[in-house]
C-alpha cells in the first residue's frame, strides 16, 4: 500500500518535504483490531508538532489521526463493527482505560495512551 512517512524531526523552515511517500506491506488485524481502507483523513496541527519535534512520535511514523473510512477486514474477536462499516478515527488510539484519567474523561493524560499516527501508525496511507 501507499503511505505518507515521517522518519524524523524536520526544521520546516530550511524543509519542506518532511513525508516520504513509501510502499507499506497492508496491515493484519490482530484479534480485536479492524483494518480500514481509509477514504480521507484530515490535517490537524498535531502532525506540525510531530513534524517539528514538539510531541516525538516512534519513527518511522504513518501520521494522520482525523481518519474516515471504511472497514476491510475484521480480526477474530472485533465484532462491534461488521465489514464495510463506514468508522473513524481519532486521536487516542488506545489507553489504560482503568486510572484516574481515563475514568474522568482524561486519557489522553494516561501513562499508557497511545495516539494514532504518533505512536501507532495513522492515516496518511491507503490502509490503517
Amino acid at each position: 500500500m501507499k503511505a505518507w512517512v515521517l522518519k524524523r524531526s524536520y526544521n520546516l523552515n530550511t524543509e519542506s518535504h518532511p513525508l516520504e511517500l513509501t510502499d507499506l506491506p497492508i496491515p493484519v488485524p490482530e484479534d480485536h483490531e479492524i483494518l480500514i481502507r481509509v477514504s480521507c483523513c484530515g490535517v490537524c496541527h498535531t502532525e506540525l508538532d510531530e513534524i517539528e519535534g514538539r510531541t516525538l512520535p516512534i519513527f518511522p511514523i504513518v501520521p494522520g489521526h482525523q481518519v474516515i473510512g471504511n472497514i476491510e477486514k475484521r480480526g477474530k474477536n472485533a465484532t462491534k463493527h461488521k465489514t464495510g462499516d463506514r468508522v473513524g478515527v481519532a486521536w487516542i488510539f488506545s489507553s489504560c482505560g482503568q486510572c484516574e484519567f481515563c475514568e474522568s474523561g482524561q486519557e489522553n493524560l494516561c501513562e499508557s495512551f497511545r495516539g494514532t499516527g504518533r505512536d501507532e501508525n495513522g492515516g496518511y496511507a491507503e490502509f490503517m
